[in-house]
C-alpha cells in the first residue's frame, strides 16, 4: 500500500474534478462534491483546510471509490 501524502483542500478537490466529482457548492469550510454513477449520486463533503489529516484524507478517498495509488497518480 503507498502512503498518503500531504494535500490541501484545493488539492483533493482538483484531483477528484479529474474522476468526474463536480463542485456543488460550499457553506462555511466545507465543500459539497457529487458524481453521478450508475448505481446513483456519490456525495463527498471536503474540509477547507490547508492540510487534510491522514484519517479524513483515506476516508474521503475510500467514499469516492478509489484506492490509495489511484489517487496519487491522479496529484
Amino acid at each position: 500500500m503507498s502512503r498518503l501524502p500531504v494535500v490541501s483542500s484545493e488539492q483533493l478537490v482538483t484531483a477528484l474534478n479529474k474522476v468526474g466529482f463536480v463542485f456543488i457548492r460550499q457553506k462555511g469550510t466545507h465543500i459539497r462534491l457529487e458524481k453521478q454513477t450508475d448505481k446513483g449520486i456519490i456525495k463527498l463533503t471536503v474540509p477547507k483546510r490547508r492540510m487534510i489529516k491522514r484519517g479524513t484524507l483515506r476516508e474521503i478517498i475510500k467514499d469516492a471509490g478509489l484506492t490509495v495509488d489511484e489517487f496519487n497518480k491522479l496529484l
